[in-house]
């Protein structure tokens, strides 16, 4: 395939981005600072705003899909209609944690113990799930990694779910970057949440 990843040079978009390459598929790594995006025979590294709607129309037009790992500050609105614009029919995001439940109808976002200088950002991740909920033209998947994801190994062995936050028997809930990258390929190669949202965790 034919993919963009926005944000490649973080790094949840650069092990995005070597996972695709890894499985042959053509990536355009978008970034602000195009140096910092990792190398491979089939990344190319293209320096890009996704604030601008029209410049980001223009370099994806002609993908056959689009993986954000850009922060929450560029909106639904934006990211959306620079798709429709292109032409471009999927879009994958990575997500956050926060709006996982941890029980029926209570969210991770919602415990006492959720730290108070991560709530605005987590804010905008769930207000940024909310709206992707109200589009019906672009076939997205919103990505939760699990609470905590850290740079680490590429064990290839995790558990996926849907909406509630998994943990492990010691009540921990993690994945490593490259791990949520492979989940995250995985998805686009063999969807199976088609306008829904995932998770995966050790």
């Amino acid at each position: 395939m034919d993919v963009a990843v926005l944000g490649a040079s973080g790094r949840a978009g650069s092990e995005i981005a070597k996972e695709l390459a890894a499985r042959g598929h053509h990536v355009r790594a978008i970034a602000r600072r195009p140096g910092a995006i990792p190398t491979a025979a089939t990344i190319e590294p293209i320096a890009g705003d996704a604030s601008d709607r029209t410049a980001l129309a223009d370099l994806i037009r002609g993908g056959d899909a689009v993986i954000s790992a850009l922060h929450f500050d560029v909106p639904v609105e934006l990211l959306v209609g620079a798709l429709k614009e292109a032409g471009v029919g999927r879009l994958l995001v990575t997500g956050g944690a926060a709006s996982l439940e941890v029980a029926p109808g209570k969210r991770l976002f919602d415990t006492p113990h959720f730290p108070a200088e991560w709530k605005e950002a987590a804010g905008q991740g769930i207000a940024f799930l909310e709206a992707l909920r109200r589009e019906t033209d672009v076939d997205w998947t919103f990505f939760s990694p699990a609470a905590f994801i850290f740079e680490g190994p590429r064990t290839q062995s995790f558990r996926t779910g849907g909406d509630q936050l998994i943990v492990d028997d010691a009540g921990d809930s993690k994945i490593s970057f490259a791990d949520y990258a492979i989940a995250m390929v995985d998805e686009l190669e063999h969807p199976r949440h088609s306008r829904g949202r995932f998770t995966a965790a050790y």
